[in-house]
């Protein structure tokens, strides 16, 4: 196994990811759609363009995301104060449901893998990590 920083980073992420989808297979999400929906949990109303920053992702692959979700019941787009130009993004009942869903499995796979962590080891890891974000995200908007 490699031990760089990005690696790990990187090869943690996917676990996780995969742990996710493999749990949610039977509902239909798609790779990209839970984390809209993690991310329309505590931003329902967002715009698009808020959603890709918060995201990471390009606003054609949200704008092919989202299409998918709204056939599927789980966001509405709506236009606020007059503006057409700026969609709104609501989560649905049924987005709702898959979001609840998704938390659940989320937990469950922290739980796994935090096992044998200890509170003090986490209080650290997830310091590093804010200043990792940190510094990654002035480097961004530079």
């Amino acid at each position: 196994m490699d031990e760089s920083l990005h690696y790990l980073i990187m090869a943690n992420q996917m676990l996780v990811q995969k742990a996710l989808m493999e749990r949610i297979k039977d509902t239909g999400l798609t790779i990209g759609q839970p984390k809209i929906l993690d991310y329309l949990k505590t931003h329902d109303g967002s715009s698009q363009k808020e959603i890709a920053q918060a995201c990471f992702l390009e606003a054609g692959s949200l704008t092919t995301i989202l299409n998918k979700m709204e056939e599927k019941g789980l966001i509405e787009r709506r236009i606020l104060n007059g503006n057409r130009r700026t969609f709104h993004i609501f989560m649905t009942e049924e987005g709702e449901e898959k979001q609840k869903l998704i938390d659940k499995n989320f937990q469950q796979i922290e739980e796994r893998a935090l096992s044998g962590i200890s509170e003090e080891e986490m209080e650290k890891f997830m310091s590093v990590s804010k200043k990792i974000y940190s510094n990654l995200q002035e480097k961004r908007n530079e």
